[in-house]
């Protein structure tokens, strides 16, 4: 029987985000349309993504035998036995994943030349490039403690998943985009621009997307296949697994997705039924801003540096520096917007958009990239980390002590766990994890030591500095994760041997920063940080009028 080749309609959504909302549609994946073959007397097939998008066609291709250029139609193409309607004789429709206008976009499991300089908001595949083939692969077993160690607590420090952009970033973005609507420029990659679908809208204010959901789907089922011993079903059931957030929606949505991947991804639990689902609540998660927000309790940080305007001199500086002014005049060039009507966090903003657009729906060569090369994207990433430098970093004293509180709790959960042990009980709480925010995590590395520069990140010191440990994107990315793993080892040769402690940054072991080495004896590790846990009361520390900490790293 004779076989022909589909037509191909290309298809563009124009459907408004809040008109999605009404709807009740899903507008995580916003820009995709589905592919589907339908053929009389055929069943009707698609790819993975959702059918729900009204998409409407705007061009329509005949496809000949010969393909049209695959990098600029991106089209699929398929075949079908004469089945279709006899007034259309053949009708099929293939779109895209993508059906945006923009200039070439594309999904692909290869990281872009821009994703590793995203700072707070890159991708957690960045850190670990292998997941982006398969996010549930393991790879750090063989790290591990051998066998003669056996684990007996995980306790977590997660940050939520990839979100949407927060509504001040929105706010900016809708400046810089109405700029961009103004410009007379006839160059290609402004009609771009100016064609691009301004989707973003207020009303999503960081909250977590369908994405952000999945990375914490999948973090749960890595870290389970870790450590089997601990995330078991029966500790499941019987709440022997803490779980810990801060109040924001997006670390609340982020902790219900982890338990869910536990239950159904990992322990292959059924889906509760409507009547059932109320009766989990012990295993709901709990609200504990003073560990999870400790920053918006500490009096002398939010009056010293969050609500200060010269904590962030260097940042400022660095803004009208002549690293970003070379970038700004690059941009209104590319343009055709005056230079005085764009500013460093206008040019940022575009910059995070390109970043939003491949952690949202992996489009890459977005046109938002293209305004940037990787030259430019270096002095965005160090805008990013100077800010993160001063504010939740090294910068001042006070980032870091605010968070004496959470680092104790972590602490006491481990010397409990080590208590119980020796007593021969049964460890009460074996998995402990607790979901927060890149202010969470940064500052907590900063009090333990992590990550620091032998000098201070300044704006002027952006090119002999380039290359910096403390970068942002490689230590808190979306779903970043400090993990502690106590072992009760049982071939010890003495009893201060007998319990060790690893590090997991993100899956990858981290070193200790006072030994460089990959595991610590407790007894060791107590000792190290005694200065912390004996002596650093956050009360005191967060009182205006205490005095500043004076330390030999304070800046």
């Amino acid at each position: 029987m004779d076989t022909h080749t589909c037509v191909i309609i290309r298809l563009h959504m124009r459907h408004s985000i809040a008109g999605s909302k009404r709807r009740g549609l899903s507008i995580d994946e916003r820009n995709l349309c589905t592919f589907k073959c339908c053929c009389e007397g055929l069943n009707c097939t698609s790819s993975w993504l959702t059918p729900d998008y009204p998409c409407f066609p705007i061009q329509y291709i005949a496809v000949a035998p010969a393909f049209p250029d695959h990098s600029t139609m991106r089209f699929i193409s398929c075949t079908y036995r004469k089945c279709a309607p006899r007034a259309a004789q053949i009708f099929l429709i293939c779109a895209t994943w993508f059906c945006s206008v923009g200039r070439s976009t594309s999904v692909t499991n290869e990281a872009p030349r821009l994703a590793f300089y995203f700072g707070t908001k890159t991708r957690y595949e960045e850190v670990n490039p292998f997941l982006l083939t398969n996010p549930l692969l393991v790879t750090r077993k063989q790290d591990l403690l051998p066998n003669t160690c056996t684990p007996l607590q995980v306790v977590s420090v997660i940050r939520h998943g990839t979100r949407y952009p927060t509504k001040k970033q929105i706010m900016k973005l809708k400046k810089m985009y109405s700029l961009i609507q103004k410009s007379e420029s006839k160059s290609e990659l402004v009609k771009e621009l100016q064609s691009w679908d301004m989707w973003y809208e207020d009303w999503m204010d960081g909250q977590l997307v369908k994405k952000g959901e999945e990375d914490m789907k999948n973090l749960a089922y890595r870290l389970a296949s870790l450590f089997p011993a601990l995330f078991t079903v029966d500790k499941f059931l019987k709440y022997k697994m803490s779980f810990i957030t801060s109040s924001k929606h997006r670390c609340v949505d982020s902790t219900k997705a982890f338990i869910r991947g536990l239950a159904h991804s990992y322990f292959r639990l059924p889906q509760p039924t409507e009547d059932e689902k109320t009766d989990i609540t012990c295993r709901e998660p709990v609200v504990n801003d003073t560990l999870m927000r400790f920053f918006d309790h500490c009096e002398r940080f939010v009056v010293q540096v969050e609500d200060n305007d010269t904590a962030m001199y260097e940042l400022d500086k660095f803004k009208e520096g002549p690293e970003m002014r070379r970038v700004l005049q690059k941009i209104s060039t590319l343009l055709d917007i005056p230079v005085h009507e764009l500013n460093a966090d206008l040019i940022q903003v575009a910059f995070f958009t390109c970043s939003f657009e491949l952690a949202i729906n992996n489009v890459i060569n977005s046109s938002w990239c293209s305004l940037f090369d990787e030259e430019d994207a270096k002095v965005l990433e160090y805008l990013n980390d100077l800010k993160q430098y001063w504010k939740r970093g090294y910068g001042f004293d006070i980032n870091r002590r605010s968070s004496c509180s959470l680092f104790q709790h972590l602490f006491h959960l481990l010397d409990t766990t080590v208590s119980e042990s020796k007593r021969s009980q049964q460890i009460s709480v074996p998995v402990a994890m607790h979901f927060g925010h890149a202010e969470t995590l940064l500052p907590l590395l900063a009090l333990m030591g992590l990550f620091k520069d032998e000098k201070p990140l300044t704006a002027d010191n952006f090119a002999t500095k380039y290359g910096h440990q403390f970068r942002s994107g490689r230590i808190v990315p979306y779903a970043s994760n400090l993990l502690f793993v106590l072992y009760h080892c049982d071939l010890a040769e003495s009893p201060e041997e007998e319990y060790q402690v690893q590090m997991l940054l993100n899956e990858n072991l981290l070193p200790f920063p006072h030994s460089q080495q990959s595991v610590c004896l407790f007894d060791d590790l107590k000792k190290q940080y005694s200065h912390l846990l004996d002596s650093c009361h956050v009360i005191e520390e967060c009182e205006l009028t205490k005095a500043a900490h004076t330390s030999e790293d304070e800046l």
